[in-house]
């Protein structure tokens, strides 16, 4: 795994020295199935079952630079699936962050968090896992400073640009692109786009 930190550090989609150490200290294969974990160090999507990946790490790497997540914010992780970005995400917040990990799949939902656990950070009150419909976000918890989703939607959840604090930044995928969203009052968002990605769709409870 230190091989492909490295490569993604020299790549430049690794850069921020917080989100290094948090890859560095989070270990994907905590957050794989038992027979998957020997490709840990592999630069891949990786099968957890129920049509669901642990994202390939370039991805998340891309995903977390953009997020700039900081000590102390407060972050809704949206498809939290394995629990691998939910857990780079609470080394990054520390001790007075707090990450709010959404997965609508309910085993899914207890894989990840059973994943963290390996971690202290639930025990710590830093991450929660919740099994609910992400698309809706978290509004008991709003607002938050940023917004990550690890699936795709065809347009940005209403719910979801609500939840928001002013300037604060969302990363999700809409359709085969990153996009990068800032909220500058309450009606104005700014966005950046980076094609060129592959998810999973986000789904919606009917």
């Amino acid at each position: 795994m230190d091989k492909l930190i490295n490569n993604l550090i020299k790549e430049g989609y690794l850069k921020t020295p917080l989100i290094i150490e948090a890859f560095k200290k989070i270990k994907r294969k905590d957050f794989l199935l038992e027979e998957a974990k020997s490709q840990a160090n592999l630069n891949t999507p990786i099968h957890i079952g129920h049509g669901q990946t642990n994202s390939q790490p370039l991805t998340v790497a891309f995903m977390t630079e953009l997020l700039q997540p900081k000590p102390g914010e407060k972050i809704l992780d949206i498809g939290a699936g394995s629990g691998w970005q939910t857990a780079i995400l609470a080394y990054c917040v520390k001790d007075k962050g707090k990450v709010y990990a959404i997965e609508r799949i309910p085993e899914l939902a207890e894989f990840g968090k059973n994943n963290i656990k390996k971690y202290s950070y639930i025990k710590k009150g830093i991450v929660k896992f919740i099994c609910a419909d992400g698309t809706k976000g978290l509004k008991e918890k709003a607002p938050f400073d940023k917004i990550i989703a690890a699936a795709a939607t065809e347009e940005l959840p209403q719910a979801l640009k609500e939840q928001l604090k002013i300037n604060g930044k969302i990363v999700i995928p809409i359709k085969n692109s990153i996009y990068l969203i800032t909220k500058k009052s309450g009606t104005e968002f700014e966005e950046k786009e980076f094609p060129g990605f592959s998810f999973v769709p986000l789904i919606k409870d009917e």
